[in-house]
């Protein structure tokens, strides 16, 4: 068992690791990006990355405190539903209006990689194996889908 602080030293070189793995890849558009701490450009509107002690996620997640306003974002991904899957190369989960560890109101779109440690170093490997080319095909994905969210920024 891990104190609250060396979980966090953990998570942090988890993350620093897979900055450092990653800092290469330019984003769909030629620049260079935080991948760890990914900015979309709208509020509201969040590429995540969770590592945990069970599994790991990769998600959009869609935070508006509006609900109906939340469904709008969730129905535009729909929209897009087919163009997100062939980017990334396999389907996704799809879930409106969940809960999120403070009991807001959220809804995501997402993956998960079940059996994964990120307090387990050996994991390492697995989770930037899932992370990467994940992240890489939403920023793909996003370049192109962005516009068709401006009418709701």
């Amino acid at each position: 068992m891990y104190t609250r602080e060396q979980a966090s030293q953990i998570r942090q070189a988890f993350w620093t690791a897979f900055g450092q793995y990653i800092a290469p890849q330019l984003s769909a558009e030629g620049y260079r990006t935080n991948w760890s701490n990914y900015k979309t450009g709208y509020k509201h509107v969040y590429f995540r990355m969770r590592a945990e002690k069970k599994s790991a996620t990769i998600s959009i997640e869609l935070t508006h405190p509006d609900p109906d306003i939340q469904e709008l974002y969730f129905e535009q991904f729909e929209e897009l539903k087919t163009l997100l899957h062939e980017t990334l190369g396999e389907e996704w989960e799809w879930e409106l209006h969940g809960e999120d560890e403070e009991g807001r109101t959220i809804s995501r779109i997402y993956k998960e990689l079940p059996s994964v440690n990120v307090f387990n170093k050996e994991d390492w490997p697995q989770l930037i194996s899932f992370f990467k080319p994940r992240i890489i095909a939403l920023d793909e994905f996003w370049s192109d889908a962005k516009y068709s969210f401006e009418a709701l920024k």
